[in-house]
Formats: C-alpha cells, sequence, structure tokens
C-alpha cells in the first residue's frame, strides 16, 4: 500500500529562505531517518514563511502505513518553530 499526504505548513520565525530551508532540512532528515519516508519540499520554495510538504511511505500492510503516516505527521507537529496548517492524505 502506498499513501502519500501534502501538508501545508507555516514557519513564523523564518525571516529568510536560509532560515526556513535551515528549518526544513532539519524536519525533512529527522523523518527520513526515523519513519524512512520519503519526503520533498512541493511548492512555496521561494517565499519565506510557507512551505508544502509531500511524504509518501509504502508497506505490504495498510494499517502499518497509516500508522507510519499518522506517526511522522505527529512528528512534524512536535517541532515549535513550524505549524501544519492542512493535510491531505490520499491512498495510490
Amino acid at each position: 500500500m502506498i499513501i502519500s499526504a501534502e501538508v501545508d505548513c507555516i514557519i513564523y520565525d523564518a525571516q529568510s529562505l536560509k532560515n526556513k530551508r535551515a528549518v526544513l532540512k532539519r524536519i525533512k532528515t529527522r523523518l527520513q531517518n526515523e519513519f524512512n519516508i520519503a519526503v520533498g519540499e512541493l511548492e512555496f520554495q521561494n517565499l519565506w514563511q510557507r512551505t508544502r510538504l509531500g511524504l509518501v511511505t509504502i508497506s505490504s500492510d495498510k494499517q502499518i502505513a497509516e500508522k507510519t503516516m499518522q506517526q511522522a505527521l505527529a512528528f512534524i507537529d512536535s517541532f515549535p518553530e513550524i505549524e501544519r496548517t492542512e493535510t491531505h492524505l490520499e491512498w495510490l
């Protein structure tokens, strides 16, 4: 089973693209290492305080894929410098 998520986020304290990219790099690296999922920035690359991340995970069991994605989304929520505003999940 393949599940993907598009996650809109706001980074309130980012004062430049450099600040934004530092926050995103830390989050993306930890998501990839801890949950073994693919992560990439989909939109708003040139805006300082807004981003849309794409997350994808694959598993032979639907429940495991769903659990992994929910844990990854909760992990994003644990970072105080970023706020998740909208999330769209899709099964492929």
